[in-house]
């Protein structure tokens, strides 16, 4: 066997994970009367039965400590039109809800017009890494249709579906 050179294997690793499109959404929670939210892109959906979701959170993110806290989170899934948003919460600081719109609801921040809000309740968390994962039980949904916010070599974008003829593979 050859020696591994680590730099190199995160360097690819990275670059890897860089080429899967995933969706982005702000994970949010309460700490007393103030919200707070980060950006994420590794959260998927686990389960109907009961229905339930996980996110994977940084062990270092205050917003994990709030979440393990208080039992419960919020799961803002941005659209198209949000990658500033994104941005904001991506971002280090205290202040990321100044001047973003939100309500309390079911004790967790929703972020007003995202096309998806869920409301989870903390079922267990498994530390993996440097990452906590967190699963979680839906106890309340909001939506409406729109195109996502995705997330793809680095950049923003959005899913657009290829059209019939070459999803089949038939050829003219």
């Amino acid at each position: 066997m050859s020696v591994i050179d680590l730099a190199d294997l995160s360097t690819q690793f990275r670059d890897a994970m860089a080429s899967v499109c995933t969706p982005v959404a702000v994970v949010t929670a309460m700490d007393g009367a103030r919200p707070h939210g980060t950006t994420v892109s590794a959260f998927a959906s686990l389960s109907m039965s009961p229905p339930s979701l996980l996110v994977s959170l940084d062990q270092g993110s205050e917003l994990l400590g709030l979440v393990t806290d208080t039992g419960c989170f919020g799961v803002n899934i941005l659209g198209s039109r949000q990658s500033a948003l994104a941005g904001r919460f991506a971002s280090k600081g205290r202040d990321k809800f100044h001047d973003v719109a939100w309500s309390r609801d079911h004790d967790v921040p929703r972020i007003d017009d995202v096309p998806h809000w869920i409301a989870a309740e903390v079922m267990q968390t498994v530390v993996v890494a440097d990452h906590t994962v967190v699963f979680g039980r839906a106890i309340a949904v909001r939506g409406q249709a729109a195109p996502p916010l995705t997330y793809h070599r680095r950049v923003f974008g959005t899913h657009a579906a290829l059209d019939a003829d070459r999803a089949c593979g038939s050829r003219s």
